[in-house]
């Protein structure tokens, strides 16, 4: 198979990285800034499962791509996805799989809309990594988990042929049956601690610490109750262990985007916590905390706008 890798971020760099260290025929898809760097330094990955260097990784530039790929991997932030879909446009051939791995569900609407919903499979990473301001991927956690499938559940021969591939690679990968059931689990997962963390601008231990497990546990409940509104209630096992890493004494996770309002960045916030308040029962009015961390994050997002306005 012929993959195409969106970017050499943190979680193309990492996957795309370890197909190539399996011998996959692969290549990323680069904005020139990456090419050159990528150019003077190669792709360097720093993990615990395994460092890894390669000096001159194949990469296009969007201007580049003369032929359709097998499979095209996107690992974009959700604010830049309809960029990002002019960009592999070209790579897209009757035959393409593309294979996002955002957070959230609306980018599968978006992609079917642009390519066809029978090229879109389902997918999401279990991965901490970021890209230092030398252009390295970092490895911050010990796990490095893929999940991918047809969105309709079936095992068809292209899910067949991704398994072939990724299990040779070096990280784990795993063939889903319940794709979307999977991707709601998670969304309100991440929907849950980046709400709370956000709006508490702490971590899980700080927020346990000042009395705010029951809030955080209460804000799992409102978004567990949105997915089974929409047809895939979270498993109980699932439940379970998202509410004891909600509630952990001591803990110190905090989400992405968390982070990325520490240091002023766009965040994904209409795409993890308003998409999933659109879907929410009675237009959203039993939804007390998640509609007070959509406010919160669209007044965080208004202030940043102002700002940058100011600064113009």
């Amino acid at each position: 198979m012929r993959f195409l890798v969106v970017g050499a971020g943190a979680l193309g760099g990492y996957f795309g990285g370890r197909l190539l260290e399996a011998g996959e025929d692969l290549s990323f898809l680069l904005r020139p800034r990456r090419a050159a760097q990528i150019a003077q330094t190669g792709l360097v990955v720093r993990s615990l499962f395994g460092d890894l260097h390669i000096p001159s990784p194949p990469h296009v530039l969007a201007n580049g791509i003369g032929a359709p790929f097998d499979v095209v991997i996107v690992g974009c932030k959700a604010y830049d996805l309809a960029d990002t879909m002019a960009s592999f446009a070209p790579a897209v051939g009757p035959q393409t799989a593309i294979l996002p791995l955002l957070n959230g569900m609306r980018h599968l609407d978006e992609l079917a809309q642009r390519f066809g919903r029978e090229r879109v499979l389902g997918g999401l990473c279990l991965i901490s990594a970021v890209l230092d301001p030398q252009g390295t991927v970092l490895h911050l956690n010990d796990t490095h988990g893929l999940t991918y499938g047809e969105l309709d559940g079936s095992r068809s021969a292209r899910v067949q042929a991704l398994e072939a591939a990724f299990s040779k690679a070096k990280f784990e990968a795993r063939a889903s049956g319940e794709m979307l059931q999977e991707m709601w689990e998670k969304w309100i997962f991440i929907a849950s601690v980046a709400g709370i963390t956000c709006l508490m601008r702490a971590t899980i231990g700080d927020i346990e610490q000042g009395g705010g497990a029951g809030i955080a546990s209460g804000l799992l409940d409102e978004c567990a109750a949105i997915a089974a509104h929409n047809g895939f209630a979270p498993r109980a096992a699932m439940i379970a262990r998202a509410r004891g890493m909600l509630t952990a004494a001591g803990s110190p996770i905090t989400a992405s985007m968390f982070k990325d309002i520490q240091r002023g960045a766009q965040i994904e916030g209409e795409h993890i916590i308003g998409d999933l308040l659109r879907r929410a029962p009675n237009d959203g009015r039993d939804a007390h905390l998640l509609r007070v961390v959509h406010a919160h994050l669209k007044a965080y997002e208004a202030g940043r706008a102002r700002t940058a306005e100011a600064a113009a």
